[in-house]
Parts: C-alpha cells; structure tokens; sequence
C-alpha cells in the first residue's frame, strides 16, 4: 500500500532551488532516511510533505483511503511548537486522533469521579455515568490495549507528572513530551525530523528498538549513523537539487555510493581520453570536419558538456597544537545540588568528584537527561561555582568550551568578520597555513554566506560558525557540550577528522554514539545519586556491558525470588508430607506431559513476576487516579494469588525425575 506520493517537487532556497522536480514515494512498512549536506534542503522537503511549508511546484499526494478514525501521519519538526502554559497532558492530548480524543475524556471523567468533594450526589452520578458510558466505547472500540501502550510509551520516556507546565521543561524534556505525542497518536506514518536531538544516550536505544519494531511507515532526517543502520531500510539522498535511492540501511548507502563514485570515475577518465583526440579534430576547423557526420559532431559536444563527478574531498585536519604542561587540569572534590520543589531536600548532582587529567586525554559524559553533564561542564569552565572543592588550572592549559547555547556580541558582522575576530589563519601540523574563508569552506560556509550577518543565519548555522571561531583558537584543551546536534554527516566526519588527530585534551557530551565511540577512549558515568564513575572503553561497549548489568541482575532477583518461594513452599510442608512426596518421587520420572508443563510453567512464572514488577511501579504512580489504581489493584491480587498455585505445581514437578 502506497502512503506517500511526490511529484515534481520544487523549492527555492536562498539564492537557488534547494531541490528540483524530485519525484519519490513511501510504501506501507518502509523505514526511510533523507540525508544530504546541510542546506540541500532535507527539512524543508519533510515540512512541504507535512503541509507547514508550501512548494514552489510540484504536489504531494497522501493516501487516505485506509486510514478509518485516526491520521495518516504524525510530524516532529525539528523545533516543535508547544503553548507555554499547556499541561504536558494538555499538549500530548491535542492531537486530533480520534482514538487520544476518547482516552482522553475516559481520563478526565475518571478524575471527576474521583474528586467527590467538589460534587453534589447528582452531579456524581452522572459524572459515573459518563464514566461508565466512555468505558463500554473503550472496549467496543478495543482501547485498553492502546491506552496501556500510550502509558508504557509515557513511562518510558520519563513523563510521569502530566500536570507539569510545558514552560517549566528542561530543553531535553520539552524533545520527550513531543516524541511522546507523535509516538501514541494513531498514524500509519511518522514523519521525524532529527527525532534524537537533545535525548539522551538511554532514550535513543529505546527510540531505536521502538522504530525498528514498529509496523508504521517512517520517513525522518537524523545524523545518527548507528541509528540509521538499525532502522533504515531505504536511504534518499538529497544531492545536487535531485533525490537518489539506495536500498538498504545505511552501510549498504556507503558501499553503494563507493562503487557509484568510482564508476563515475572511471567515465570522467573514458571520456576524457576520448576528448583528447576528437578535441583536436574539431577545433581544426570547417576543412577538416569534412565528411564528418553530425551526429558524431554531437556526441562530441555532448561529451564536452558532461558534468564531471566531484568528490567529496578528503581533509586531514590536524593542527599544530599549543603544548601542554605538566599539569593540565585537577578536579579535587568538587560538588553540586539544587534544591528540589519546596525547598524542603537538596538534589545533589555531584557528590565529591576528583580527577587528574593527563595529556591526550579524550574523555566522554556519559548520563541520563538531567544528571549534571553540563553542570559538571561549567564547573570545569569557570562558568558555574561549585559548593565545595576547588578546579585547578594548568599554567599552559587553554580551554575553549562549545556550549549548547552561545551568545554572540555583536549580530550584524558577517561569517567571514566573526571568525577573523579570532584569526585570520590556522598552522596544520604539516606547518602549512588554511586561512579563515577555507576553514569556513569546509564547515558547509560557501560563497555570499561569507559576506552574511550572524542575523541572517539560522540557529543551526550559527552553532557552527561558533565552532569554527572555537577551533580557530587553537585551544588545548577542548570541551564540547552536544556540538553534533546541528551537523549533517558529512560535516561530523570534518570534525571526527580533527578530534581524532587532536594532541590536547577532550572533554565530549554526546548523544551520538557513533561519534562518541570514534573520539573518546573513557567514559565518566554520571550515576543518579551525584557520584561520577569511570569506565575505559568505547560508549557502544558501555551500553552493552550495562545491558548485560541488567539481564543478570533481572535474572538474579528471579532466581533469589525462586529459592524464596520454593523455601517458603516447604516450610508448610510436614516432614511425613516431605517423606511421602520423597517416595512418590522415587517410584517414577515425569511424564512427557508433564515435562511440558513443567517448562511451560518456568515461562509463565517469569512472566506473571514481570507483570507484578510492573504492576507495583504503576501503583506507586503519584498521577495515578483512585480508578485505575483500584483496577490494577484486583489484578495485583488475583497476579499474586495465581502465583502461589503455580509455584507449588511447579515444585510438584520439579521434584519428580527428568524424564
């Protein structure tokens, strides 16, 4: 089933056509990605495919006629909108999805119920009524399920407290709340652009699985290269104003566009063999074409005509460093809180952290939203004071910090004023000099741009000049706070190219794990409790020995919950009713049935106990209202209740011979 039609599409940019009469389309269960450079125009394709943004020329053609009480697409933009006084509920429940519209008012008429000390007896019962008549809808139309699903979905991304003003969001939980409403709203396809910028390292892997599980159709734009191989099964690219197709995830992208660019290669070297000598011949004149037959007359002009394949040059960015000294930087005992809600508890944020930082160093922050990793950051930069300790500078130890959100002086110099504030050329470690206009050049800067107001810019834009000033510098010790968030691939291989070739220090957060695994060598873990950790090795290796952490510590409270339960079964078993069970179990083995059973019932244990698990911590939901609380109460009840009688079968079983 076809979702998606685009035809001829057209859009101008700023000085010419982003793209030009693209034509593509989107079946039902592809997983695509948009990539191209930054200004091919990848944003602004998704927004025309979203109606915010009308083309120039050209249509796009939805296909509506499957979809029955729900929407064909969910967009995130890049910067999504939100009304700062909405509840996170009210902006999650906004959408016009029918199915979110009728969860929405069963959860309004719940608390209504609910709060019977501001209703009358009759205004009670019709609130019951209601409630009751919104119940029997959600089962006609079979939303429990659902409801569950946006709940787990909900869970997941840490949204517990609903009634939280979207003006009172951190940035990374302003990205959350607007994954969650294009994530529970009941599409066929998402449309998704940049859908991992400012998550953490944590939410992405779940985002990740999420996309690659889900039956949904998914268009997006996103710099994450693990992410695009394990979700992506088609790759467009925007280049040269065209889109081009290549079929597979995103390594296969790069293994294709290997051969594709060698073969353009190797016809640029055929044709201008060819043109070497038929160059010749038809600029001897009218005399010498005699006899010659016109059409070989165009095919040589065709030739001459013929586009050339440019490479995408290779840069080896290295530069010839300031020397550090013997002592770069020393963290002794640093620590920070913040006071929680009321102003009754401190949340601490960093707890007593001391470290030694040692030449060429490239150290990684690894944590959660909301952990400290800029915090700790701009304690190290002089930017925020700690409570107590002390940061301790090296005598030749130059930091030049990329924030998250810089601040420019003066908005009215141009790109090419901006950076020569700084320097006007940089020294490579070969001893050859790039001057400003290069350097520009290679971060995407091409041509009148230079010559542009910072006022011009988009916010992206900006961030990367700001880099480049950053660079320009030639600091020695470098710390970046998210400084992939606005780049395209092709300029994130510019900047892995430095950082790995870098002789000073590195201090790097990161969402992208891609990124982080080519530069840093160490991890610090930022823990929940403030205490900061260090692990030696990639980031990719960290998430898989933490994956491990968690299937042996799952696995462990089983077992331990196993052994409880099986000593509690034979506490209350007499010692003759142990004897007896003994010699029963001596005169035979377990029947082929009963093998069966007894395996069956391991799976439905394990189960049964990740439901309890579940079950509790919804309990312990402060959202949660009386309703729903009493629902998963009884199947809490009932859970427990069938857990005692398959423990004891499964005791029964387990004591019998393998058969």
């Amino acid at each position: 089933m076809n979702y998606l039609s685009v035809k001829n599409l057209t859009k101008m940019g700023r000085e010419a056509p982003l793209f030009e009469n693209i034509t593509f389309g989107l079946d039902d269960g592809d997983k695509v990605a948009l990539i191209g450079q930054n200004g091919t125009g990848k944003s602004t394709l998704l927004n025309c495919i979203a109606g915010t943004l009308a083309p120039d020329n050209g249509n796009v053609v939805l296909n509506k006629s499957e979809v029955e009480n729900g929407k064909l697409f969910s967009f995130l933009p890049q910067t999504p909108e939100y009304v700062p006084t909405n509840t996170i509920k009210e902006h999650i429940f906004s959408s016009d999805s029918p199915k979110l519209d009728i969860i929405r008012d069963y959860e309004e008429a719940c608390t209504l119920v609910a709060d019977t000390s501001k209703t009358n007896n009759k205004l009670q019962a019709q609130n019951e009524a209601r409630l009751n008549a919104l119940s029997e809808i959600m089962t006609e139309k079979d939303l429990w399920n659902y409801e569950s699903e946006v709940a787990a979905i909900l869970h997941t991304l840490g949204i517990f407290d609903l009634n939280r003003k979207m003006k009172e969001l951190s940035g990374g939980m302003k990205k959350k709340v607007a994954l969650a409403q294009v994530l529970v709203e009941d599409s066929k396809l998402l449309l998704l652009d940049e859908p991992t910028n400012h998550l953490d390292i944590t939410t992405i892997n779940w985002l990740q699985e999420y996309l690659a599980n889900t039956k949904r159709s998914v268009l997006m734009v996103t710099h994450d290269r693990y992410f695009l191989d394990a979700v992506c099964n088609h790759i467009y690219e925007l280049e040269n104003k065209k889109i081009n197709l290549y079929v597979g995830n995103y390594s296969t992208y790069l293994e294709k566009k290997e051969i594709e660019n060698e073969i353009a290669q190797n016809t640029d070297r055929r044709i201008e063999s060819v043109l070497r000598t038929e160059r010749e011949w038809l600029l001897r004149g009218p005399c010498a074409r005699a006899g010659k037959s016109r059409s070989r007359i165009d095919k040589i002009h065709g030739m001459m005509e013929h586009e050339k394949f440019k490479d995408t040059e290779k840069f080896e960015f290295e530069v010839n460093g300031r020397r550090l000294g013997g002592k770069v930087l020393e963290i002794k005992n640093i620590a920070k809180s913040y006071i929680k809600g009321n102003g009754d508890t401190k949340a601490h944020v960093l707890k007593d952290f001391t470290y030694t930082f040692t030449k060429g160093e490239k150290i990684g922050i690894f944590g959660d939203n909301g952990t400290g990793k800029s915090t700790l950051l701009n304690i190290i930069c002089g930017k925020l004071d700690a409570d107590n300790g002390e940061i301790i500078m090296g005598k030749n130890t130059k930091i030049a910090y990329y924030e998250q959100n810089p601040t420019f002086k003066d908005l009215n110099l141009s790109v090419l004023e901006y950076i020569q504030e700084t320097a006007e050329n940089i020294t490579m470690s070969d001893g050859k000099t790039i001057g400003a206009p290069r350097m520009l050049e290679r971060f995407g800067f091409v041509g009148k741009i230079l010559y542009s107001p910072l006022v011009s810019l988009s916010g992206g834009e900006r961030k990367r000049v700001y880099l480049i000033k950053l660079l320009m510098s030639n600091p020695n010790f470098l710390v970046l706070d998210e400084p992939t968030n606005d780049f395209d691939i092709f300029t994130m291989n510019i900047l892995e190219s430095f950082l790995t070739g870098y002789k000073g220090c590195l201090l790097i957060v990161s969402h992208d794990r891609f990124f982080m695994d080519k530069v840093a060598e160490t991890l610090f873990i930022l823990e929940d409790d403030g205490t900061v950790s260090k692990y030696v090795g990639k980031c990719s290796e960290y998430l898989e020995f933490r994956k491990e952490q968690k299937k042996e510590a799952l696995l462990a409270q089983k077992e331990k919950q196993a052994i409880q339960k099986e000593q509690e079964i034979k506490h209350q078993i007499s010692e003759n009713e142990i004897e007896a069970t003994k010699n029963t179990i001596e005169q035979r083995r377990r029947t082929f049935k009963e093998e069966r059973e007894f395996e069956k019932l391991e799976e439905t244990i394990f189960e049964a106990e990740d439901r309890k698990e579940e079950l509790e911590k919804l309990m312990s939901g402060r959202e949660i209202d009386p309703n729903k609380l009493r629902e998963l109460s009884k199947e809490y009840g009932k859970l427990t209740s069938e857990l005692e009688t398959q423990y004891a079968r499964w005791e029964e079983l387990g004591n019998l011979k393998h058969n």
